[in-house]
C-alpha cells in the first residue's frame, strides 16, 4: 500500500454465493479508470475484506458484522447494492456519522415485473395449468368450474402496502391494464399522483377490504413485523390474493397458512417467506392456491448495469461533495 495509502480506499467485497451479484471485471476496470483519485479494492475473500477495513473510506456491501465495523477507522459511507439495509443497521452504525445509501431504485423494475408475473399467474390460474401439463392432462373442464375460471386484471384493485420506488413502479405498470391503485403510506399526504387513494398505516384494513391483490412492498422494520396477521387477513376479501415481495417477516406465516387452508383468501404469491428458506416439509409448499418463488424478485440480467450507473453517479457526487442519491434514514431504517 506504499504510495497508494494516501488515496481514499473504495472497498467492494465480491465473494458471494449469488453469482449475479459478483462484481463483473468490466465494472472493476471502469472504477479503476474513472476514479483514479481512489484506491479501488475488490476483495474476493473474507480475509482480504477484513484486511482492508482499517483503510476503507467507502464500502459497498449489503451487510457487515459489528466486529468488522469496529475495525473501520476511516469509514464515511456505506452503499448497499440491495434495497433492504436491515443487516447494516446495528446501534453502533446508526449512531455514527457514516452515511448509508441503498439500491432501492436498482431493484424497482425487476421486483415490479416479478409482482406482475405473480398477479397474472394467479389470475390466469397458471398453477392449475402447470399441474395439468405435468400429468399430461387436458384440464379444460376443470378450468371452467365456478371458482376456477381465469379472470382479468382489468377493473381490479391493487392495494400497495408501501409506496416507495417499488410501489411506484408497480403502480405505473398496472394503470395501463385498467387497474385501480390504492396504497398505504406513512405520510398519506404524499403519493396522490401515483395512487387513486392513499391511506395512513392506521387505515390498513380499509385498504385490505377493497383490494383484489394486496402487494407488500414495505421495509423490514420492527414495526412492520407481522404487519399482516390474523386480523388483517380477516379484513381481506375471500376472492383476494396476497403477494409478498418485501420480507417474510411482514407476514405471520401461521395466520397466512390458516387463511389459505380455510379459503378465507383466494391465494398468495410469495417471493419471501418466514422462515427463509422455507423448510422442505412446510405445508405452504403443497397448497394449490400458492405460488412460491425463491426470493428472486430482485434478480436481473441488468443488475450491474443499473447498479454501476447508481454507484458511479454517487461516487462522482461524493468526490465533488454533493448530496448523494438514495440516502437511508438510519433512524427510520429505510
Amino acid at each position: 500500500m506504499t504510495g497508494a495509502s494516501s488515496k481514499p480506499t473504495l472497498l467492494v467485497p465480491s465473494s458471494t454465493r449469488v453469482e449475479y451479484t459478483d462484481v463483473p471485471p468490466a465494472l472493476e476496470a471502469s472504477l479503476q479508470s474513472e476514479f483514479a483519485q481512489l484506491r479501488v479494492v475488490i476483495a474476493r475473500s473474507e480475509e482480504a475484506f477484513v484486511r482492508e477495513l482499517r483503510e476503507c473510506e467507502i464500502l459497498v456491501t449489503a451487510k457487515i458484522k459489528p466486529e468488522h465495523y469496529a475495525l473501520c477507522r476511516k469509514l464515511k459511507w456505506i452503499h448497499s447494492p440491495m434495497a433492504g439495509v436491515t443487516q447494516l443497521l446495528f446501534p453502533e452504525l446508526i449512531e455514527s456519522d457514516v452515511i448509508v445509501t441503498n439500491g432501492r431504485t436498482v431493484h424497482a423494475v425487476p421486483v415490479a415485473e416479478q409482482t406482475l408475473a405473480l398477479m397474472f399467474a394467479l389470475a390466469r390460474r397458471l398453477p392449475d395449468c402447470f399441474r395439468f401439463q405435468a400429468a399430461s392432462y387436458w384440464g379444460q373442464d376443470e378450468s371452467w368450474r365456478p371458482g376456477r375460471v381465469p379472470f382479468e386484471l382489468h377493473g381490479k384493485t391493487l392495494g400497495l402496502v408501501g409506496l416507495g420506488a417499488i410501489g411506484r413502479e408497480m403502480a405505473a405498470r398496472v394503470r395501463p391494464l385498467g387497474m385501480r391503485v390504492i396504497a398505504v403510506k406513512r405520510d398519506p399526504s404524499r403519493g396522490g399522483e401515483i395512487a387513486d387513494q392513499v391511506y395512513a398505516p392506521r387505515q390498513l384494513c380499509e385498504l385490505l377490504a377493497q383490494a383484489d391483490f394486496v402487494v407488500l412492498a414495505a421495509p423490514d422494520l420492527p414495526e412492520t413485523r407481522h404487519l399482516i396477521g390474523r386480523s388483517e387477513l380477516e379484513c381481506m376479501k375471500p376472492s383476494a390474493f396476497l403477494i409478498n415481495v418485501a420480507r417474510g417477516s411482514l407476514v405471520d406465516t401461521e395466520a397466512l397458512l390458516h387463511a389459505l387452508q380455510a379459503g378465507s383468501i383466494a391465494g398468495a404469491g410469495l417471493d419471501v417467506t418466514d422462515p427463509e428458506p422455507l423448510p422442505s416439509g412446510h405445508p405452504l409448499w403443497k397448497l394449490p392456491n400458492v405460488i412460491i418463488t425463491p426470493h428472486l424478485s430482485g434478480a436481473s440480467d441488468r443488475f450491474w448495469e443499473r447498479e454501476a450507473s447508481l454507484l458511479c453517479e454517487n461516487l462522482r457526487r461524493y468526490l465533488a461533495r454533493q448530496p448523494l442519491l438514495n440516502v437511508v434514514d438510519k433512524k427510520k431504517g429505510y
